[in-house]
């Protein structure tokens, strides 16, 4: 998130990847969730609309627990809530680690091949290739997901 101090619409929806319907949805069903609104009515959120929103997505969407379910488990135990933060943040970061990771192996299948596509010279044809071993299923399924 940027140092802004309040996000529009738009933004929020960019962020968490949704319809600006869904959000309107979730403000209606989520009595915690008041954003502010402009002289023109346009809500605009404040970062602790927004840490809310994240534990709504979280619940509803990554969790799939039914809206009410959600409801409780924010209005629930207090202490809780703090762990889930740290979960949600957690979650965030392996999220970018992985996206970081499926860019470098894209990056090396691009070299690969166009290191495939390379003439090869003739004193090199005669060598025969060694063949990479394959790898363990565990490192097959880390990288395709």
């Amino acid at each position: 998130m940027d140092d802004k101090i309040f996000y529009t619409m738009g933004e929020v929806a960019e962020m968490f990847d949704v319809n600006a319907s869904l959000i309107r949805y979730w403000g209606t069903q989520f009595p915690c969730l008041k954003p502010q609104r402009n002289k023109k009515g346009n809500r605009l959120f404040s970062k602790s609309d927004i840490e809310t929103l994240k534990l709504i997505y979280h619940y509803v969407k990554e969790r799939g627990m039914t809206l009410e379910g959600a409801k409780r488990a924010l209005r629930g135990d207090r202490s809780q809530k703090p762990e889930v933060n740290a979960n949600v943040e957690l979650l965030e970061r392996l999220q970018s680690l992985r996206s970081m990771l499926v860019a470098i192996r894209d990056s090396l299948d691009e070299q690969t091949e166009v290191a495939a596509v390379e003439p090869v010279a003739s004193a090199e044809v005669a060598q025969p290739a060694v063949e990479a071993p394959k790898p363990s299923y565990r490192e097959q399924t880390l990288f395709d997901w």
